[in-house]
């Protein structure tokens, strides 16, 4: 069923004629906003980076720090072995699981940009060896993009491969993002987009509904600046609240609510209308494992939300950027 926004899947399909799978790569990166102890970062992270589900099979429980130590982000051999590894069972596992034939390469797990140039050539241009793949997409911080790092970017770009740069924001707010330790203000988010979007490379915009503190007036102040970047995807996270981070100590101590579904459809619905209308929506429910995940612990799975949302959007005669003012 067609969607009343411009989502991925079927972006891709246009672009490639069939579905195309994302594997997840962890490179062993860490992050300039966090110490080797967890300490620091995000308020909302819980020290795992976003590493694929299929990746960390392993995994039980809440995490408090990172499972990678700055000796062994400072490693480059085994990386470079791992990131190979890690490919080659991704690939194996979308091909079973989804009778995958096309791939794109991602490197999701903490700030994959935060290496000196040489240590990130040599880790994508291993990764990048392993398949033919219809997109390279690499998500970091505003502040790890230096010039060196967008040309190096841009050189992956080829005719059959586009190359993304999913960019964190969360907020335009710059006091949420204080509160939420995010190291960095909107203007340097702004500065780097632009840069970005300079090298022809593809920019992702990363925001989060439902931060505390925030409601529509904020939302809508930062869909205008994903708007004005002329951002050509963006990730729309629901607010989720893992266990073991300083976020999750604060909504253990009563400090703020996490929204319902039924809010959550009416402030996605909203942000969707006035996003432009040719903008990707790459993503629109946040998917933290269940065992991590404080709040909230009452929430369909997303292919219900998105029928839900589908629903209601078709009901009211609304679609993604029928409120946009260009």
């Amino acid at each position: 069923m067609e969607r009343p926004w411009n989502s991925y899947p079927e972006y891709l399909r246009r672009r490639y004629g069939q579905p195309v799978y994302r594997i997840g790569i962890d490179g062993g990166f860490s992050c300039p906003n966090r110490s080797a102890d967890g300490h620091g970062g995000c308020s909302f992270c819980d020290g795992t980076g976003a590493i694929a589900v299929y990746q960390r099979k392993a995994e039980s429980g809440f995490f408090r720090s990172s499972p990678y130590s700055e000796e062994a982000a400072s490693s480059l051999l085994p990386r470079l072995a791992s990131v190979e590894e890690q490919a080659e069972r991704g690939r194996e596992f979308l091909s079973r699981r989804y009778g995958a034939k096309l791939f794109s390469l991602y490197f999701q797990s903490f700030t994959n940009t935060y290496d000196t140039i040489d240590n990130l050539r040599r880790i994508y241009d291993r990764a990048l060896a392993t398949g033919d793949y219809k997109e390279f997409i690499v998500s970091t911080r505003p502040d790890c993009l230096p010039d060196d790092v967008l040309d190096l970017l841009a050189s992956y770009i080829t005719p059959g491969r586009q190359v993304w740069v999913e960019l964190g924001l969360q907020s335009a707010s710059d006091s949420t993002l204080m509160a939420i330790g995010r190291g960095h203000g909107a203007a340097a988010w702004r500065d780097a987009a632009l840069r970005v979007k300079e090298r022809g490379l593809m920019l992702s915009s990363h925001i989060i509904i439902g931060l505390p503190g925030e409601g529509k007036k904020e939302y809508l102040e930062t869909v205008g600046l994903v708007n004005g970047v002329l951002s050509d995807g963006v990730k729309i996270h629901n607010l989720h609240v893992p266990g073991g981070t300083r976020m999750g100590d604060e909504y253990l101590e009563g400090c703020f609510t996490v929204s319902s579904e039924g809010r959550y459809l009416e402030d996605a619905e909203l942000v969707l209308r006035h996003l432009r209308p040719e903008m990707v929506v790459q993503r629109l429910v946040c998917e933290t494992p269940y065992h991590r995940l404080l709040a909230p612990r009452v929430f369909p799975d997303k292919s219900l939300f998105l029928a839900r949302l589908g629903k209601r959007m078709e009901e009211n005669g609304t679609r993604q950027g029928d409120l946009f003012e260009g």
